[in-house]
């Protein structure tokens, strides 16, 4: 069950709303939360339901183990054991045919079998979230969970569950107990998981049909064109489908008085490989970050070794996103491109004007999702000759064919749902219902004969006028109008269209 699906959208979540905020106590919800978790899971992954489950079992044996336990060394023990049970699961469903075929391929016989596992729906999102539990309450940054159905309810809940954001046991430690759902919230959220669907299905969706008929090709056969057209929508796409899940996990997390953390931040109108991770999958760059970078020494070593844990890191990061060279390598491609900002270029961008560096930041993650999209180390090899016109303009396809022309006139579109001009003209509709601030600080007061030092001068608030604040209201309920337009195009969309991919679900 996908968020852009008929039986979400018209099934599931309206009954889920209905029976949750007809219970009286949180408590209650908790359970009732917990329990449309593990339906909403087992919709689509009936057969590893029970994982999900085991997981939430020991994880939560573990904690609270930990937490019962003073000797230092019996913790350190019962974490490994935890950390060593978590990996062994994720590996062997996520990397055991990878490694089976290379071991094969490297000794030239079938020395271990391919057992060709279906990967278990976001395994990887919530074995990170159980890891983060288990070593906070290791660290003692959160306390352990006395209620095992609650720690259920954190690591299955379904908003965040096959997509992230990756959630911390402590973003909301507070909320499992003591959170409160406001029909000012619930609005918010509901705008936000409108927003999130307009992405998925209206625009991620779109870039996605032409993405899809054009990286399974040879790069002979499309030329420069084809691969160019195919790397591009492909840019959009993900962006779209990844940001847009996001954005609707965070929008039901605040209808039931959740604050996940946010994911994305407008990535690409970043300058530079470092701010491009700050802004993209921002809580797995936050789990690298605090669970292996700081650990291994982060920045706080000597040079060879904190290049070698930047590497690391990167590996890992591109190893978490799949069970393919082609991942591998392109966390390898942006960890050096990050060593190579920090020891050299960013010297240089720096002194030139900004719009340079952006174009360095399109030119960067563009290969970079070249290497992400096309699998196959050859196929790579192929696609960046293609890029550099080693197959002329069309391969053996006619323009006709290729079908990029006409989809020429929804890159302004897409371009501009990628940039951050609704925060900007928020801001700007906001600083202008209420007049200047810097013109707010009224004449010093009198004191008798004495003036009041400057220092002292009374700043006033700036006020909303009544006739600006018409005008602000007319614009948000405007707004709200558009919202409901993109839930209704999304919605039909969903009913006619049988084309709903989610990249991510393979993660």
């Amino acid at each position: 069950m996908v968020f852009s699906s008929t039986v979400f959208l018209f099934a599931f979540l309206p009954v889920f709303l209905a029976v949750y905020f007809i219970m009286p106590k949180r408590a209650a919800r908790n359970i009732v939360l917990l329990v449309f978790s593990l339906l909403f899971y087992a919709w689509g992954e009936p057969v590893y339901v029970w994982l999900m489950v085991f997981s939430i079992c020991f994880n939560w044996a573990f904690g609270f183990a930990i937490s019962k336990t003073g000797a230092r060394g019996a913790q350190k023990a019962l974490l490994a054991a935890d950390l060593a049970l978590n990996l062994l699961i994720l590996g062997f469903y996520k990397y055991q045919g990878f490694l089976a075929e290379n071991i094969n391929r490297a000794i030239g016989e079938e020395f271990i079998a391919e057992l060709n596992l279906a990967l278990p729906i976001g395994i990887s999102f919530f074995t990170l979230q159980a890891i983060t539990y288990v070593v906070d309450v290791y660290r003692g940054q959160v306390k352990a969970q006395k209620n095992p159905l609650y720690l259920g309810m954190y690591i299955a809940m379904f908003p965040q569950l096959v997509a992230g954001p990756i959630v911390r046991y402590s973003d909301i430690e507070a909320e499992i107990d003591n959170r409160h759902a406001t029909l000012a919230g619930f609005a918010q959220g509901l705008r936000l998981f409108c927003v999130g669907l307009g992405k998925k299905v209206l625009l991620a969706n779109t870039a996605g049909t032409l993405a899809d008929s054009l990286l399974p090709r040879e790069a002979a056969d499309i030329g420069f064109v084809g691969c160019f057209s195919g790397v591009a929508a492909y840019t959009f796409q993900i962006y779209f489908d990844f940001s847009g899940y996001s954005d609707m996990a965070i929008g039901m997390g605040k209808m039931m008085g959740f604050d996940y953390p946010r994911n994305f931040n407008y990535p690409y109108t970043s300058k530079s490989a470092t701010e491009f991770w700050r802004r993209w999958h921002m809580t797995l760059g936050g789990f690298f970050r605090d669970y292996v970078y700081i650990p291994l020494g982060g920045n706080r070593v000597k040079t060879p070794r904190f290049i070698l844990n930047t590497m690391i890191v990167w590996g890992l990061t591109g190893i978490w996103h799949g069970a393919a060279w082609n991942f591998l390598l392109w966390g390898l491609y942006w960890g050096v491109l990050i060593l190579l900002e920090k020891f050299f270029i960013m010297k240089v961008l720096d002194r030139l004007p900004g719009f340079v560096s952006h174009i360095w930041c399109a030119v960067l993650f563009f290969f970079g999702w070249l290497l992400f999209a096309v699998t196959g180390l050859g196929n790579i090899a192929e696609w960046f000759c293609a890029m550099f016109g080693a197959y002329g303009w069309l391969g053996t396809s006619t323009l006709w064919e290729l079908q990029s022309w006409s989809y020429v006139s929804l890159v302004p579109i897409f371009i501009i749902g990628s940039l951050p001009w609704a925060p900007w003209l928020r801001k700007k509709l906001q600083a202008w219902a209420e007049g200047d601030p810097h013109r707010a600080i009224v004449a010093a007061p009198q004191k008798g004969n004495t003036a009041v030092p400057p220092c002292q001068a009374v700043l006033e608030a700036p006020a909303v006028t009544p006739g600006r604040a018409r005008i602000v209201t007319a614009v948000n309920v405007l707004a709200d109008v558009a919202l409901l337009a993109v839930f209704v195009l999304s919605a039909m969309s969903v009913v006619s269209s049988s084309y709903n991919p989610f990249i991510y679900f393979q993660f």
